[in-house]
């Protein structure tokens, strides 16, 4: 309704271009927010700062670096003003978009800083898995007079959780209300749960959550479970569950998980109960989607979806590299498919993942060295984790991946995340 207002408007002035663009870009409709910028641009007006962070950030989700990049130079060329709140958008762009070395070098740039900018960099920091670095810029935050907020908090105990230091992370917990007077929230409880669980400490962090002084919410349980599954640990994670599933019905990613960890212990009558408990409750597992910008242009990659105008190419493209990675060792890992169907087709359904075919068109469409970046809306699987560890060292291809949780860096056949993600 808002755009057809805007549409039909006779005369417009920046305010106007200024809201119409936020709008998108506050709604996650990002393709819009910068497809308007475009126009506005084609039309000859000048944006001011404000349109330029909704655009920004819209990159910033599309992780479309290139775009990115463009919008930066037309803010450097039309002399707008780098204030607290543009440069913080550029150093979150920059950051999620998988440049953490352009993020510093904007962060170095500016001439003011806010408690939010440097919690902007903090935050890229963790995602990429820099938790020393994340660490260190938190002291110079303040030796710098800065006073942290919540949020810092939660992304310092994220980056420690990472990097698997959780003497720091326990630390830094402590030190919230003890040294700031910042009474922890559920996520920073999260966290925690997520450090010592990650790190193996599961009696630990079910004990936490047991003796949390506020009642756990699903994300803390989630938590919990998740680390069952790097552990395989299904004796608490059908703890986890029963007190879980119930308080989030409807929430697919858990019943995948303790389906998952039942599987690797093969307790094959528990998965079908799963899967009958999913069907039962009209459950479904919301569909994955990788973005890859090529050009300038972002491509949407879906499973099974054929609307791509070169999906044959792509296809071809994928069996050539499969063929090549089964000859470095690359065997399908199915653990992870949550289907009633035999291991053939779950290996055919994991070869088609969205991941997969957005890589594909990146080394069919880009040259080396350039990287290849791709962004999900989804955890990395497994079976997807380990066919991109070796595609980089087959290939010879650095591959950046943004999941739902953090950056993994592929190269020479490792991962940044050290496979503890």
């Amino acid at each position: 309704m808002a755009r057809e207002l805007f549409d039909k408007m006779p005369e417009r002035n920046l305010v106007t271009w200024s809201t119409m663009i936020n709008g998108y870009a506050k709604n996650n409709c990002f393709e819009k927010a910068v497809e308007l910028f475009q126009v506005l641009k084609d039309k000859g007006i000048k944006a001011n700062e404000t349109v330029m962070v909704s655009v920004i950030s819209s990159y910033a989700h599309l992780g479309a670096i290139e775009l990115g990049e463009k919008a930066h130079d037309y803010v450097v060329k039309n002399n707008l003003s780098l204030n607290v709140i543009l440069g913080t958008a550029l150093v979150d762009m920059y950051a999620r978009c998988g440049s953490i070395e352009k993020a510093i070098k904007v962060f170095d740039q500016m001439p003011e800083r806010d408690v939010l900018s440097w919690t902007a960099l903090i935050a890229g920091l963790a995602m990429h898995g820099y938790a020393e670095k994340a660490i260190w810029f938190f002291s110079k935050m303040v030796n710098s007079g800065l006073k942290p907020r919540d949020i810092t908090f939660t992304y310092l105990l994220s980056a420690c959780s990472h990097g698997g230091l959780v003497e720091k992370g326990l630390e830094l917990f402590e030190s919230m209300k003890r040294d700031y007077g910042i009474e922890p929230r559920l996520e920073h409880y999260g966290c925690v749960v997520d450090l010592l669980g990650r790190a193996g400490k599961l009696a630990e962090a079910e004990k936490f959550v047991l003796e949390m002084p506020v009642k756990p919410n699903a994300p803390i349980w989630g938590a919990l479970l998740g680390a069952c599954r790097i552990h395989r640990n299904a004796e608490i994670a059908e703890r986890v569950g029963t007190i879980l599933i119930p308080l989030l019905p409807e929430h697919s990613g858990y019943y995948v998980l303790l389906s998952n960890i039942y599987a690797r212990t093969n307790r094959w009558e528990n998965v079908e109960t799963m899967r009958q408990m999913m069907k039962e409750k009209g459950v479904k597992k919301p569909p994955g989607y990788s973005l890859i910008e090529v050009d300038g242009k972002v491509h949407n990659f879906k499973m099974g979806d054929k609307s791509h105008p070169e999906i044959e190419m792509i296809e071809q493209k994928w069996d050539e590299i499969l063929r090549k990675i089964r000859l470095a060792g690359y065997t399908g890992n199915t653990s992870d498919a949550l289907f009633d169907i035999d291991e053939e087709e779950k290996e055919n359904a994991l070869h088609r993942h969205s991941e997969k075919l957005a890589i594909a068109y990146g080394i069919m469409r880009t040259e080396a060295p350039a990287p290849i970046r791709i962004v999900k809306n989804l955890r990395v699987c497994e079976d997807c984790h380990t066919a991109t560890k070796l595609i980089s060292k087959v290939f010879g291809r650095e591959l950046i991946v943004r999941d739902r949780n953090r950056f993994h860096h592929f190269r020479e056949g490792s991962c940044s995340c050290m496979d503890y993600w």
